[in-house]
């Protein structure tokens, strides 16, 4: 595969990339719910949640809402959580923050953590939010342990708002016992469902148009197979209907095929 199809259909750019500015990203109806749960969440200082299955946007839903925060008021902090302990979480927060600070302590490192939020609150005026993406794959008894960075003056001030993303898997670890301390605090759940037909019409012309194409270059049974093959979601949507542009160039064809869909369908998982 090149790009030879890209001057083929007069893209230009590479289209359906995830790179996206927040301008040019879809605002579908979901996402608009999310950001409004994910903006409750945040201006009381309390947590929120993101599921969805690989690929449904929920990463997309993360970065869209954080860039609407204005820097001169908000300082956001991004981490991919691992299956590691609480100390690695702890270690990628210090250094998302620029911090150069390690320990085997996990007292010393949450001191770190909650002095350095109290400089931004107090001393700069700032307000701070912790996004935490993946975060299905922590462990119980990181689950366990999370809240306490958010409590600050005996738990009278909310200065950490959290907005954890993951798998719908993490539904299921707020159910249990030792994750109680850590569920109480959400206010907020939005889950990223697969666009509809209709929607994944919008989302196709909506990346063709960002690429430069102002015509719909996809038949309708080549929407419909791309929305069957990828269930809506929309990484998988992505992958289809550049493979199948690619195709169709391949055939000299102007237009995209369900047959064209079926041949990308084959290079992918």
């Amino acid at each position: 595969m090149n790009n030879n199809y890209r001057s083929f259909f007069g893209l230009n750019k590479e289209p359906f990339g995830s790179d996206l500015q927040a301008k040019e990203i879809l605002e579908t109806a979901e996402l608009q719910a999310a950001t409004k749960r994910l903006d409750y969440a945040i201006r009381l200082g309390s947590i929120a949640l993101v599921t969805g299955e690989i690929g449904s946007g929920k990463s997309t839903a993360l970065r869209y809402s954080a860039e609407k925060l204005h820097p001169s008021e908000y300082k956001s902090f991004y981490v991919t959580a691992t299956s590691g302990s609480i100390l690695e979480l702890y270690r990628q927060i210090v250094t998302e923050m620029g911090i150069h600070q390690s320990s085997n302590s996990r007292a010393v490192m949450t001191r770190v953590i909650k002095n350095e939020i109290k400089d931004l609150v107090d001393g700069k005026k700032m307000k701070v939010v912790l996004i935490i993406d993946e975060a299905s794959l922590l462990r119980m008894e990181v689950l366990a342990e999370l809240h306490t960075i958010c409590q600050f003056r005996k738990d009278s001030k909310p200065w950490l708002p959290l907005i954890m993303a993951g798998q719908s898997v993490l539904i299921d670890k707020m159910m249990y016992r030792a994750s109680a301390p850590l569920a109480s605090r959400i206010v907020a759940r939005s889950h990223m469902e697969g666009l509809n037909l209709k929607g994944m019409l919008q989302y196709l012309e909506h990346h063709l148009n960002l690429a430069g194409v102002k015509t719909n270059l996809f038949e309708d049974a080549a929407v419909t197979a791309i929305h069957q093959g990828s269930g809506g979601l929309l990484r998988k949507a992505n992958h289809l209907a550049r493979g199948s542009l690619i195709a169709a160039a391949a055939e000299e064809s102007m237009t995209v095929t369900a047959e064209h869909v079926r041949l990308a369908a084959t290079e992918i998982f």
